[in-house]
């Protein structure tokens, strides 16, 4: 396994991954619904990634080997969480909040609340191909599954999206 030996390759690694910012921060927002919440699994992400960056292998995708480390960053707090609470439950936060009055504010909050409402491994397909503008075969990389999977879970996703968004009659047929 070839490493990042140089001062200078290393340099230019670690200007990548600042330049990789935005997309990880639209990526975390497919797995948490607060804005607060990226933004944590995304420093968590950039930590790990910057303590480990001389593991990162050169020449494969810095891109996806960040998403890769998210990915499995978020898995694990999922199941921390899972046997934890802690603060102000979901309902009494959604209350501090008041809601925009424009329409294309209104249009953008029906459609994160439909993008939230599919499963997850569906969203997560929406967010790497559609949004950032991976590759099939990179997103096959980042989720651990095959590309076949990739196409077939994009292809839900994008009509049960569609559904929810009330876009198609519900006798559609479902993929």
């Amino acid at each position: 396994m070839a490493t990042l030996t140089t001062p200078t390759a290393e340099l230019a690694a670690r200007s990548e991954v600042v330049e990789l910012i935005p997309a990880l921060r639209a990526f975390a927002r497919t797995f948490c619904q607060r804005p607060e919440e990226a933004d944590d699994l995304v420093q968590e992400t950039l930590t790990k990634a910057l303590a480990n960056l001389d593991k990162f292998e050169p020449g494969t995708r810095l891109k996806s080997w960040l998403f890769t480390i998210m990915r499995n960053t978020f898995c694990t707090r999922f199941k921390k969480s899972s046997r934890e609470t802690v603060g102000l439950p979901e309902a009494v936060t959604a209350k501090l909040t008041t809601e925009a009055s424009q329409e294309w504010s209104v249009q953008a909050e029906e459609v994160r609340r439909a993008l939230n409402r599919l499963p997850e491994h569906h969203r997560e397909m929406l967010v790497l191909i559609v949004m950032l503008g991976e590759r099939y075969e990179d997103a096959a990389e980042i989720c651990g599954c095959a590309v076949g999977t990739v196409k077939s879970r994009l292809s839900r996703a994008r009509q049960q999206l569609r559904r929810e968004l009330g876009e198609m009659g519900t006798d559609s047929p479902v993929g």
